[in-house]
C-alpha cells in the first residue's frame, strides 16, 4: 500500500528578542519567502498587517530613537558611570540611546574634540575644569544656561564657574595613596614623597595631567612659595629634589593600579578613585589626606557645539546633574555631588572629601587662573623636574 504525501508550503514568521548593550530590548520581525509573492494569499497578507498594527513599536522604534555620544573618563569611572547614570537614563528615556566613549585623560579628550571640530561626533563631554575652559575658549563647547537646564538652579554655587561653558558635575580632591603593607600607620604628610627610603617606589602623573599640576601647587605651599598666581618657582625647585626618587611620571595604566598591585609604595591621585580601589583592595592600598591639606578638583559637563542631537544631549545633562543620578554615582564612586539635593549615606560621605576635617584643610585654588599658566607649569616640569629623574 503506497503512502500519500502532502506538499505543504510554509511562510514562517520569526520574532526575535535581542538584548543590546544599552540595556533595552530590540524587537525584530522577519518574514522569509520560499517562492514568489503570488503564493502569499490575501488572508495571510491581512494577517501580517494586523500583527504589525498590534506591535507599532516595531517599525517606529528605530525611526524615533535618537543617539548621543558621551565622552568621559575611562577605566573605573566608565564602568560605574555607565551602570549608575547611563543605563538608568536610557531606561527612563527609551527613545534616546547613549554611547559612551572612554578617554584616559581630559587632555586626550580635548584633542579628539579639536580633531572633530568641523564635524563633531561627540555630543556631551565630561572633563576637568581647566581643560574645559581651554575648550570653551576655542569655541568647541556651547555654553548652557539655567533656562536651558533648570536643574542648574539646584546646584551649589561653586558648580557655576564663570568662563566655563558647562556646570560642575563632580568635585574631588588630591590624596596620597600608599601600600598598606609598607606603612604600619598611615602617612600624615606630603613630605613622605621626599623620603629617600621610597627611592624608585613612587608613581606620579606629570603635567599636563591635572594631578601633576595640583601637586605643583601643593609643593609650592610646602616650600613657602606664597601666592601661586605670582610664582610657582619654589614648588618646582622642591619637586626637582623629589624627582630622582620617582619610578615613573606616566604610570600604566594609572597610579592607582601601580600602588594596588605593589609596583610602587606611594602615588598621588584623586580621592574618589583611590577610595573605591582601596575598598576593593583593603589589604593592599589606602588613601590619606595629608595634614598640610589638599586641593579640590572639578569635573564639568559640557555640550559640544554642533551636536546634531542638542535636545537629547540637554536632556541627558539634566539627568546627569540631578540629585538622583549624583546620589547613585557617589554611593559607588566617592566623588562629591554638585546637586545640593543629592542624598548619600553616611558611609559614602565619609569616603568623599567633604568631611568637616578634610574641608577645613583644603587649599584655596582658582582653577580658571591656573588655566592661564598651565602650559608654563608643564614646560617647567619638562625642563626642571622630569629631567632630574
Amino acid at each position: 500500500m503506497s503512502a500519500t504525501r502532502k506538499s505543504v508550503r510554509r511562510y514562517p514568521g520569526r520574532r526575535e528578542i535581542q538584548d543590546s548593550e544599552d540595556g533595552r530590548d530590540h524587537t525584530l520581525f522577519n518574514v522569509r519567502q520560499e517562492n514568489s509573492m503570488p503564493n502569499l494569499t490575501r488572508r495571510k497578507v491581512l494577517a501580517l498587517g494586523a500583527l504589525g498594527a498590534a506591535m507599532p513599536w516595531v517599525s517606529k522604534a528605530s525611526a524615533q530613537e535618537r543617539k548621543i555620544t558621551v565622552a568621559a573618563y575611562s577605566d573605573i569611572f566608565e564602568d560605574i558611570y555607565k551602570r549608575t547614570v547611563i543605563v538608568p537614563f536610557m531606561k527612563a528615556n527609551p527613545g534616546i540611546r547613549v554611547d559612551y566613549m572612554g578617554m584616559p585623560t581630559s587632555a586626550q579628550n580635548l584633542g579628539m574634540l579639536r580633531a572633530q571640530k568641523a564635524a563633531p561626533q561627540i555630543d556631551v563631554c565630561i572633563m576637568d575644569v581647566v581643560v574645559a575652559k581651554a575648550g570653551g575658549d576655542e569655541n568647541i563647547y556651547q555654553p548652557v544656561s539655567a533656562e536651558q537646564l533648570p536643574v542648574m538652579k539646584e546646584l551649589v554655587p561653586a558648580a557655576l564657574i564663570q568662563g566655563v561653558p558647562g556646570p560642575a558635575v563632580t568635585f574631588d580632591a588630591l590624596v596620597l595613596m600608599y601600600a598598606t603593607g609598607k606603612f604600619p600607620t598611615p602617612p600624615t604628610s606630603w613630605k613622605e614623597l621626599w623620603d629617600k627610603k621610597h627611592a624608585g617606589r613612587i608613581a606620579i602623573d606629570a603635567p599636563p595631567n591635572l594631578v601633576g599640576v595640583g601637586l605643583t601647587l601643593i609643593a609650592n605651599k610646602l616650600a613657602g612659595g606664597g601666592d601661586y598666581r605670582q610664582s610657582i618657582d619654589k614648588g618646582i625647585q622642591l619637586l626637582a629634589e623629589m624627582a630622582p626618587l620617582v619610578q615613573t611620571w606616566d604610570p600604566k595604566p594609572n597610579p592607582y593600579a601601580a600602588v594596588a598591585n605593589g609596583a610602587v609604595d606611594l602615588g598621588v591621585g584623586y580621592n574618589a578613585r583611590a577610595q573605591t580601589i582601596s575598598k576593593q583592595n583593603p589589604d593592599r592600598m589606602a588613601a590619606a589626606m595629608p595634614e598640610e591639606g589638599s586641593i579640590s578638583q572639578i569635573n564639568t559637563i559640557n555640550l559640544v557645539k554642533g551636536s546634531k542631537q542638542q535636545e537629547a544631549a540637554l536632556q541627558f545633562m539634566t539627568y546627569a546633574l540631578s540629585g538622583e543620578a549624583q546620589s547613585r554615582f557617589t554611593e559607588e564612586l566617592s566623588y562629591v555631588p554638585t546637586n545640593k539635593n543629592a542624598s548619600i549615606s553616611e558611609d559614602a560621605r565619609k569616603r568623599t572629601a567633604t568631611t568637616p576635617e578634610r574641608t577645613a584643610r583644603m587649599i584655596d585654588v582658582d582653577w580658571i587662573e591656573v588655566a592661564k599658566f598651565r602650559d608654563k607649569i608643564t614646560e617647567q616640569w619638562r625642563r626642571n623636574v622630569i629631567s632630574r629623574s
